[in-house]
């Protein structure tokens, strides 16, 4: 069964960067596609970043294009979101998540078997 633990949230200041760390165990992260959502206070869970298939391309919304990157460590079993120029509105509870499915759509929420508990992300001076 496959678990996944969120690290490296926090305060930071706008404009400033974050790493957040999606760590798996109970098995190898070879065969999962990962995706990172996101969830602000009284807001439904949006997407934010994703890969097409284990290790593939990725892809990643709007808001946060060109400033968000998503990228793994297959050694360490480890998915991470590079986060910089950061603003107020990125203020969430930031998920990764992963699925088996790699032609299901990965922006949609329901196409992931798997979360991790979240992680606070807060931005504000």
């Amino acid at each position: 069964q496959l678990q996944l633990v969120e690290s490296g949230g926090g305060l930071v200041q706008p404009g400033g960067s974050l790493r957040l760390s999606c760590a798996a165990s109970g098995s190898t992260l070879d065969y999962y596609a990962i995706g990172w959502f996101r969830q602000a206070p009284g807001k439904e869970r949006e997407f934010v970043a994703a890969e097409r298939w284990s290790g593939g391309s990725t892809y990643s919304a709007d808001s946060v294009k060109g400033r968000f990157t998503l990228s793994r460590d297959n050694a360490k079993n480890t998915v991470y979101l590079q986060m910089g120029s950061l603003k107020p509105e990125d203020t969430a509870i930031y998920y990764c998540a992963a699925r088996t499915n790699y032609y299901s759509g990965y922006a949609i929420k329901s196409s992931y078997d798997y979360w991790g508990q979240g992680t606070q992300v807060t931005v504000s001076s």
